[in-house]
């Protein structure tokens, strides 16, 4: 059996200084594999000659003096123990690079603030870069994000998404249910469940647990955003927006909520561009619309036919706001924003109607069910003017001049509806549709 422990460090600190003071350097062996290489500088190389698997290798135990020599001896001796195993010394130093690398990163990752790799944030947040804002709104997106971090992320965000299972996503959700946001909750089981989905497809994981929660919340109790639909309840909405003493362009906002038919987010955003008071047209732009993102960035414009009272309305704003791109600018920045969506809501509540009475939203409601009933307006008429995605008989999506000439008659029969309901005519009876 080959001798060991040949060294000393009397030894080796002898033949380091020989080598500064000759310039030239040696190899001394330990035995059982271990020598050390001293170079010119002084300085010595650790290193360990084994042979596994039929051939030779070589594995580096590090520098001399920061390697000693008795730590030398024991990584001899444990890189023996492995190959005594059947384990590589240097697929092990391998691993532990790689680990330690791994380690590192997860470090850097974590100062700078960043998710870490595979966790529930991390994958989330991948998925919602390179699919879900290529597939919604910036808007929507946006939202998507902010419920993430708001009652997500903090509870689950840091674990692994593998090891996520259905209990522990419930409880998640059953945070966002306890303060009564039963709908945010269902949206937010929907967001997860994406997620887990991506995971499976990029291998971050191998199950979806929102999958089996499918009954495990409470159901969305619906709610329908409150709408004035009884005839003389609207002839006094409308000669109370008439008599509204705030400021005039909220008052024109109101009159022509209940005159275009346009949702609150499509009114506030209405820019002069888009008005063609000539031809009595309002043309909203499609990446406006509700829509999906595809069809908001190549889909066609929305055509608004504008009735007298759109146009008289209209031209009464222009000396106020014209020198704007907005129809309905913001107070405080009129020419970079719009009017806040609370605007036509106060002054709503300042005329009595609260959130159980009438809406923003209302109008389109109000518009929707008394052009039916009241004037008699086929359903697929009114829906293409409030343009609601609803195909044709050949299943295709209307475009933008389909019904046209129809919705221009709407919309003046319409105006002139209201304004007999505000001046207290006779209300018409109920019609059926031919």
């Amino acid at each position: 059996m080959a001798a060991l422990n040949l060294l000393s460090d009397k030894a080796i600190r002898a033949a380091c200084k020989r080598a500064l003071d000759t310039g030239s350097g040696e190899r001394m062996t330990d035995g059982g594999g271990l020598r050390l290489d001293v170079q010119a500088s002084g300085v010595g190389w650790w290193r360990l000659r084994y042979r596994f698997g039929g051939r030779q290798s070589m594995l580096s135990l590090g520098v001399y003096p920061a390697v000693p020599l008795t730590l030398a001896r024991q990584r001899r001796d444990e890189a023996q123990a492995q190959i005594a195993t059947g384990i590589d010394p240097s697929d092990v130093r391998k691993a532990d690079k790689s680990t330690k690398a791994a380690a590192a990163e997860v470090t850097r990752i974590v100062e700078a603030g960043l998710p870490v790799p595979g966790t529930f944030e991390a994958v989330t947040r991948e998925w919602l870069s390179t699919v879900h804002r290529a597939k919604v709104s910036a808007s929507h997106a946006d939202r998507t994000e902010t419920r993430f971090e708001q009652d997500v992320f903090p509870w689950i965000g840091t674990r692994p998404l593998a090891e996520i299972e259905a209990p522990e996503l419930l409880a998640v959700l059953r945070r966002i249910t306890g303060r009564g946001a039963i709908e945010t909750a269902h949206r937010a089981k929907d967001a997860c469940g994406q997620v887990f989905r991506y995971g499976i497809a990029a291998g971050y994981c191998q199950r979806n647990p929102a999958a089996d929660l499918r009954d495990a919340l409470p159901p969305v109790q619906t709610k329908h955003l409150a709408a004035i639909v009884d005839p003389k309840q609207a002839g006094q909405l409308l000669r109370d927006v008439a008599d509204y003493n705030g400021h005039p362009v909220t008052r024109a906002a109101l009159a022509l909520s209940a005159l275009l038919l346009l949702r609150p987010g499509e009114l506030r955003q209405m820019e002069w561009a888009w008005v063609d008071l000539e031809t009595a047209t309002l043309t909203v732009p499609g990446e406006v619309m509700k829509r999906k993102k595809a069809d908001k960035e190549n889909g066609p414009p929305h055509v608004v036919p504008l009735a007298t009272q759109a146009v008289a309305v209209l031209r009464e704003l222009q000396p106020l706001t014209g020198a704007t791109p907005f129809v309905f600018p913001s107070v405080t920045s009129p020419k970079t924003r719009c009017m806040s969506e609370n605007t036509v809501r106060s002054a709503l509540r300042r005329m009595g109607y609260g959130n159980d009475d009438m809406t923003a939203h209302g109008f389109r409601a109000m518009a929707r069910t008394m052009a039916a009933e009241r004037l008699g307006i086929a359903p697929e008429v009114i829906e293409a003017q409030l343009a609601h995605a609803v195909p044709d008989a050949l299943g295709r999506a209307y475009n933008r001049t389909q019904y046209l000439e129809q919705r221009r008659a709407l919309m003046t029969q319409w105006a002139d509806y209201l304004d007999a309901l505000r001046e207290g005519a006779k209300v018409l009876p109920f019609k059926e549709v031919a």
